[in-house]
């Protein structure tokens, strides 16, 4: 059997665009360059949408922070969506020590009656505004080495910029074109809207199936209770 043994099918915005004015019924040699920025503005709502949809695994990052001792908010990258899991880290000597934290709301942070108490993090809170911080309780009290954090990024801009490629896998690329023809039917071809909203939400749900983790999940009922 002789197959291609390449992997790298990965079209740019440009090339996508044409197809997605396809599947709508305009042909390539009817585009203009008002049909071309209108395919760059949907193809952008359309990733701030997957952005708030859920995880993208490809767009989970990794932060490192140091932590000072007395210093309880520090700052997040501004395209973070949602902070994750985190860890401290405690040094001593050669050996590293992590531990998990757990986010708080808002609320559960304002009833802390002392939050300048200094101890051992357990806590934090993310504070989602245009310049995201994060908030630790207790306050580092020095034996604390840093943070590591884990958070959804925004997907990066899609631009008509040569071959440049956009910010997915190319598994999703079929959700993308479905999704893209779908939001530029309801400009330029209000007919085939009905016909696009099922293929381009069919084409979604099969890519966010497979957009997750596959370690196995147990509950743990604790019923020792019942045994005393």
């Amino acid at each position: 059997m002789s197959t291609s043994g390449t992997y790298s099918f990965n079209p740019s915005l440009g090339e996508v665009s044409i197809f997605a004015y396809q599947l709508i019924g305009i042909r390539p040699t009817a585009l203009l360059m008002e049909h071309m920025d209108a395919a760059r503005v949907a193809t952008n709502m359309m990733f701030a949408r997957w952005s708030n949809q859920g995880v993208n695994l490809w767009t989970v990052e990794f932060v490192t922070v140091p932590l000072v001792q007395g210093t309880s908010s520090y700052s997040v990258p501004a395209n973070a969506v949602v902070m994750l899991d985190a860890y401290i880290t405690t040094t001593t000597g050669t050996q590293s020590i992590d531990r998990v934290i757990l986010p708080v709301s808002r609320t559960e942070y304002m009833s802390y009656p002392n939050k300048a108490q200094q101890g051992f993090p357990t806590t934090f809170w993310f504070d989602r505004q245009l310049s995201p911080t994060f908030t630790l309780w207790p306050v580092p009290d020095g034996t604390q080495t840093s943070l590591t954090y884990a958070y959804v990024s925004r997907i990066q801009d899609a631009n008509l910029v040569g071959t440049q490629e956009m910010d997915i896998p190319p598994i999703w690329l079929e959700a993308m074109v479905y999704g893209l023809a779908y939001r530029l039917a309801q400009i330029w071809a209000p007919d085939k809207v009905v016909m696009m909203k099922p293929m381009a939400d069919e084409s979604y749900e099969i890519a966010a199936a497979q957009n997750v983790e596959t370690a196995a999940y147990y509950l743990s009922p604790q019923i020792s209770g019942y045994f005393r």
